[in-house]
């Protein structure tokens, strides 16, 4: 899935996000000091409006940095990238990343901790509509799929879909070389990896693939003295 590291708006801003909110990242380690899991977070003004949710990770990168340069007091933290140990995938290590954002978000006094969730397992249903997918449920109740169920079982709760939470352009010849296909004539193409379908234009030498996500809110409990 070479492509996911070519979005743009990631690519320009990510560098940013480090620089200005070294406070709002974080690292787990074990007994031995070593380094098995990390977390990215970005804080941001939300009015608390499903409707005025930024379109996903793109977005509310973009709006975190500029309520930065306006000194905007930011009063929401989102998650924007939960990371474990390969080695140690399995091992509850996913959740122990989101417990410890939503605990930055206490101590900075955030309202509220929102997550654009990649979920697992929906490039496997590239032609379901997100909104569908996030649905699905299991016979228990919960969610069908194992990330939205990880969120779930920490509290969240699904507010909407970020329908354009990452966009990723390119030539076609690069999409041939990102994905090991060939891309004959123009049109939509199921490509491994990607939650959605990717349009082809031969015409304009162009491929785009625009990612949905799904935005989910987490209780943050007030700090204690």
């Amino acid at each position: 899935m070479a492509y996911i590291n070519e979005d743009a708006v990631c690519g320009r801003l990510w560098p940013s996000l480090i620089r200005t909110f070294p406070e709002f990242q974080l690292v787990l380690c074990d007994a031995r000091a070593r380094v098995v899991a990390g977390g990215y977070t970005i804080p941001f003004v939300w009015d608390g409006r499903t409707a005025s949710l930024p379109m996903g990770v793109d977005g509310v990168l973009a709006r975190g940095l500029r309520d930065h340069r306006r000194r905007r007091r930011s009063n929401t933290l989102s998650a924007l990238l939960a990371v474990v140990d390969p080695r140690l995938q399995g091992q509850g290590l996913n959740r122990e990343v989101i417990r410890a954002m939503a605990s930055i978000a206490s101590r900075h006094g955030m309202r509220a901790l929102v997550a654009p969730v990649r979920p697992t397992l929906k490039h496997r249903y590239p032609l379901t509509p997100m909104e569908r997918y996030a649905r699905w449920r299991r016979p228990d109740g919960a969610p069908f799929d194992p990330w939205l169920r990880v969120h779930h079982r920490l509290g969240a709760r699904v507010v909407s879909v970020a329908a354009r939470s990452m966009v990723v352009d390119g030539r076609v010849k690069d999409w041939e070389a990102w994905t090991g296909l060939r891309f004959p004539a123009s049109g939509d193409y199921v490509v491994p990896g990607a939650l959605t379908t990717v349009r082809i234009d031969r015409r304009r030498d162009r491929g785009r693939y625009v990612a949905p996500n799904v935005w989910m809110l987490h209780p943050v409990s007030a700090a204690k003295d």
